[in-house]
C-alpha cells in the first residue's frame, strides 16, 4: 500500500508554523522543547506529514505568540475555488520563499526601501529570472 500524501490543509498549516517560527528566529529544537516534543515531531508537523490536534495547535500558536487563526490564513473553504477542493488558494511559492533565510532577510529590510527602488529591484529580479530560464539561447 502506498503512503498517503499529506492533506493540503495540514501542509498549509505546517508551512505557516514554519514561517512564523523562522520569523521569530526560533529553531525547531527550541519549539520542540517548549512543546515537550522531539524536533523530529515538529518537522513532521511543519511538513504536514503528521496532523496536529486542536490542543496541540493551540499550544503551538501560544509558543509562537500568534493567534491560531493566523495559521490558517490563505486557505479557502474546500471546493470554494478549486474543483474537488484538493488545493489551497495560497500559492506555495510565497511560503516557500518567505521561509528561506534570504526571504526572511528581504522581508525585514523591504519596508525600509523606497517604493521606486523596490520597483527597480523587482524589475531586476524579473530580468535575471528571465535570463536564467533554460529555454533561452
Amino acid at each position: 500500500m502506498a503512503d498517503k500524501a499529506p492533506d493540503p490543509i495540514d501542509k498549509h498549516v505546517g508551512s505557516r508554523i514554519r514561517m512564523r517560527r523562522i520569523m521569530l528566529g526560533m529553531s525547531q529544537e527550541a519549539l520542540s522543547d517548549v512543546l515537550g516534543l522531539t524536533f523530529q515531531q515538529v518537522q513532521k508537523y511543519e511538513k504536514g506529514a503528521n496532523r496536529i490536534g486542536a490542543s496541540r495547535l493551540w499550544q503551538i500558536a501560544e509558543a509562537l505568540g500568534t493567534p491560531v487563526e493566523t495559521l490558517y490564513e490563505g486557505l479557502e473553504p474546500r471546493g470554494a475555488s478549486h474543483q474537488g477542493g484538493a488545493e489551497t488558494a495560497s500559492p506555495t511559492y510565497v511560503s516557500d520563499f518567505i521561509t528561506t533565510p534570504e526571504g526572511i532577510a528581504l522581508a525585514r529590510v523591504w519596508p525600509q526601501i523606497s517604493a521606486k527602488l523596490r520597483r527597480s529591484i523587482v524589475q531586476l529580479a524579473e530580468q535575471i529570472a528571465d535570463e536564467a530560464k533554460p529555454d533561452r539561447h
